[in-house]
């Protein structure tokens, strides 16, 4: 039996379809209830529904042997797991965003305040790879706020089509990662249950080669 850690949405949805290409019975996974746990003993597969941010930690600790989530939960979180499998769904880029104003000047900003849901994406990002000290200011909710309200600078987030930037007279200045939906495995399992886990790597592998080419 092997347990796959889920979050309920749009992501479940997309690796479901991708896990039914690829060969697997995943019904009991679609059922329509509260159930947080759902299990199918003829196919092997059990799914346990989690929120996102927390797919990581229930692979890494062994609930699960296996886990679709986010590349930018997996940046944050910096959990020990093999990442195995770029799915190429929930596309989007981590970005750093500000007034337009500021399109090829930010490094002209000394003393940079970012406000971010990422702490630690941000504080890698800039003392890592721009190897620059700012002050992170994290925030819960819609970050936009902070350049507008004069908390912070600029902002690090998540961007999908740039909409709410726009709107909000915002701009994206620069692309921290890529990111999109990556299967996981905890350790111990690839080794113990390789015998299951590898031909589900495979094949999920070769539905993905076999949409790029029709793409």
């Amino acid at each position: 039996m092997l347990t796959i850690a889920l979050s309920k949405g749009r992501l479940a949805d997309q690796t479901l379809d991708l896990m039914e290409k690829a060969g697997y019975d995943v019904t009991a996974a679609r059922e329509k209830s509260r159930k947080l746990i759902l299990e199918d003993q003829n196919a092997g597969l059990r799914f346990i529904l989690a929120k996102p941010s927390d797919v990581p930690t229930y692979v890494e600790y062994g609930a699960a042997d296996l886990g679709v989530v986010g590349k930018d939960t997996l940046l944050e979180e910096g959990r020990q797991l093999y990442e195995v499998l770029d799915l190429g769904v929930g596309k989007c880029r981590m970005c750093v965003a500000g007034p337009a104003s500021l399109k090829d000047k930010l490094d002209e900003i000394p003393n940079k305040r970012v406000g971010t849901k990422y702490p630690n994406i941000t504080r890698n990002y800039f003392e890592g790879v721009k190897k620059e000290s700012v002050e992170i200011i994290k925030l819960n909710g819609s970050v936009e706020l902070a350049p507008l309200t004069g908390l912070a600078e600029v902002i690090v987030d998540i961007v999908e089509s740039g909409r709410t930037l726009y709107e909000n007279g915002l701009d994206v200045l620069e692309t921290v990662a890529d990111i999109s939906a990556r299967l996981v495995v905890n350790r111990v399992s690839m080794k113990m249950k390789a015998d299951e886990i590898k031909p589900m790597i495979s094949r999920l592998r070769d539905v993905l080669q076999e949409q790029e080419g029709e793409n």
